[in-house]
């Protein structure tokens, strides 16, 4: 992958490579360029027992890309994996739908998200948002929809509003 280099002429992150820089910063990511900021967060990962580092990177319909890791705990159950955490950033920053998930995770087999992720990931996205798998080494990159990796998920399609009792926009 060719390296952008930002106007002060430091190679740019990937994160800024993926913003784009059209006239007013909105062009859209590439796959690629997902990937890339996946990756680079990646490296960021808190993983000291498994050795399993897992980077999220999500677009909001915005424009904008929320990065997540991994977060290993000694009690395994209260491990937090970067899907969600990039989920999570997204919904604090005001953001609520989305255009494309990319994640980076295995050795050589790119690793989908847990069901767990899966469907707090169906609370805020379409079934067709892609979502793009792909390892830490290696070519293959596994494309699908979150559809395809939780076909019927448990949605409640009740007159959703946030604390503030205003009524959130379905993205079904």
């Amino acid at each position: 992958m060719k390296t952008r280099r930002s106007l002060s002429g430091r190679a740019a992150s990937p994160l800024a490579a993926a913003r784009g820089c059209g006239a007013q910063g909105t062009a859209r990511p590439t796959q690629n360029a997902l990937l890339a900021a996946a990756r680079d967060a990646a490296t960021r990962a808190y993983c000291p027992y498994s050795g399993f580092a897992v980077g999220a990177a999500l677009q909001a319909d915005d424009g904008r890309i929320f990065i997540g890791v991994n977060v290993e705990n000694a009690s395994y159950g209260l491990t937090l994996c970067a899907e969600r955490i990039a989920l999570a950033q997204a919904v604090a920053a005001g953001a609520r739908s989305f255009r494309a998930l990319a994640i980076v995770a295995g050795a050589r087999t790119p690793a989908t998200p847990c069901g767990a992720c899966r469907q707090v990931l169906a609370e805020f996205c379409s079934d067709r948002l892609p979502v793009f798998c792909a390892a830490h080494t290696g070519a293959a990159i596994r494309r699908t929809t979150l559809g395809a990796l939780l076909p019927h998920a448990f949605r409640l399609h009740a007159n959703r509003r946030n604390c503030r009792g205003v009524a959130l926009r379905s993205n079904q």
